[in-house]
């Protein structure tokens, strides 16, 4: 094959993969369910759509959908969303979302548990470091990634 074909041939499949993944993650689609007044979930939502998910929100609490997906409530929050067979539970910021099921670990799913101050859809004046937690299949937990204020853009310690 000649130099010139090679190379088109090469761009074109880097191409193609690179719209492939770019697909994926914009083809993902998340169910939220929530309060129809929380409007710290109305803004984890926004954030969720700004980083490519298609989103579907059902305004009929969460508490039904955060049991069936087995998420105690000492790990809820004001929403919970599911995703491809996981729960998502709280603020969890998208990065986190998108990493997780990228690994797809045999687990129940994440939680940003309570509603902590600086995650997404909780910005505000005040900003506090916060955790997410892998919540594994038989219920226990372990740290997925720690949030930092020090830069509120997107300060994270990726943890495996």
């Amino acid at each position: 094959m000649n130099k010139p074909m090679h190379m088109l041939l090469t761009g074109t499949l880097l191409v193609s993969a690179l719209l492939s993944v770019a697909a994926n993650a914009a083809g993902t689609t998340i169910d939220v369910y929530k309060s129809s007044t929380c409007k710290c979930c109305a803004k984890w939502v926004d954030h969720m759509r700004a980083h490519g998910f298609t989103v579907n929100t059902h305004d009929v609490g969460n508490k039904e959908a955060r049991e069936q997906a087995g998420i105690p409530t000492t790990l809820g929050s004001c929403h919970t969303a599911l995703v491809d067979g996981y729960a998502i539970e709280g603020h969890v910021p998208a990065q986190d979302v998108k990493r997780f099921l990228s690994e797809r670990p045999r687990a129940i799913g994440l939680t940003a548990p309570g509603m902590p101050h600086g995650s997404p859809g909780m910005e505000g004046a005040r900003s506090d470091p916060y955790d997410v937690l892998l919540i594994n299949k038989q219920g226990d937990t372990t740290v997925y990634s720690r949030h930092l204020p020090s830069d509120p853009k997107e300060s994270v310690m990726k943890l495996k």
